[in-house]
């Protein structure tokens, strides 16, 4: 492990512009008896206060094992992981996470679900209460406080996933493929809803996605990863106006720009 000080020094880039900045990250995994895997190469990345990223590539290019290196779950790595100008140095109730699959508990209720996301958080037993009410109200699903998991349906159960990974009011929500196992017609509904709880919490949001055209709804920025070893290629800046209209000819014009950076990094790796 390589890591720099915990706090920026005098001659530190700012960080006024920057919520999330990484710099020089590398990852392997040790293989017994093989040579060590380099899942991710020399990565840089900065996600700015309030803007939506969205990581995509092709599988085994590392978006989701730099997910879980932000979120802290996973802290052997070279680099440098700042977050709000300190080191992360594992999980922290500054950033939320929301994972493919709910992981809502079945032997517990909506409510104390999304209470989990506040465990080792510094607030009164009425503040709690009234965080995880207001979070069940902001994605859609009050009068289902004492649901159980298996009475709610999929995409039911992912808004109570969202709910519990902003429960504890992050800057930074990290979110790893959370609608890749719902149907299409869930999928378009959730994404629309939770472009809204973007816009009314005001985090920052860190997507790993397969569908270029849910990255490019959703997205201040794209960013194109490759494989073998992962790093980063392309970033494409998504104006407004592009994404206020997913049917439209710019919409679609840079969904073929992103498919093709993808299909470039595909061939790429079997070059010999």
């Amino acid at each position: 492990m390589d890591r720099t000080s915990e706090t920026a020094g005098a001659d530190a880039e700012p960080w006024e512009d920057h919520r999330l900045k990484i710099r020089g990250l590398s990852k392997r995994f040790s293989i017994p008896g093989r040579r060590p895997l380099e899942v991710i190469q020399n990565a840089n990345l900065d996600i700015a206060p309030g803007e939506f990223v969205s990581l995509v590539g092709p599988s085994g290019c590392g978006k989701s094992t730099l997910l879980r290196l932000i979120a802290g779950i996973d802290g052997d790595y070279q680099g440098r992981i700042e977050f709000e100008g300190r080191l992360i140095e594992g999980p922290g109730l500054d950033r939320g996470i929301v994972f493919q699959d709910h992981r809502l508990l079945p032997w517990l209720t909506l409510a104390k679900n999304i209470e989990l996301g506040l465990l080792n958080a510094d607030y009164s037993a009425q503040e709690q209460r009234h965080l995880v009410q207001s979070h069940i109200e902001l994605v859609g699903l009050g009068g289902f406080e004492e649901a159980w998991p298996h009475e709610l349906s999929g995409g039911m159960a992912q808004r109570g996933a969202i709910a519990r990974g902003l429960v504890s009011q992050p800057s930074l929500l990290l979110m790893d493929e959370p609608f890749g196992a719902l149907d299409a017609l869930t999928r378009v509904h959730l994404q629309g809803e939770l472009l809204s709880i973007w816009r009314a919490e005001g985090i920052s949001m860190l997507l790993v996605t397969h569908d270029v055209d849910e990255a490019i709804f959703l997205s201040n920025r794209v960013v194109v990863m490759g494989s073998n070893p992962g790093r980063i290629v392309r970033v494409f800046e998504i104006g407004s106006e592009v994404r206020a209209n997913r049917t439209g000819d710019e919409f679609n014009h840079l969904k073929q720009q992103v498919l093709e950076a993808m299909g470039e990094i595909s061939e790429s790796v079997f070059v010999v």
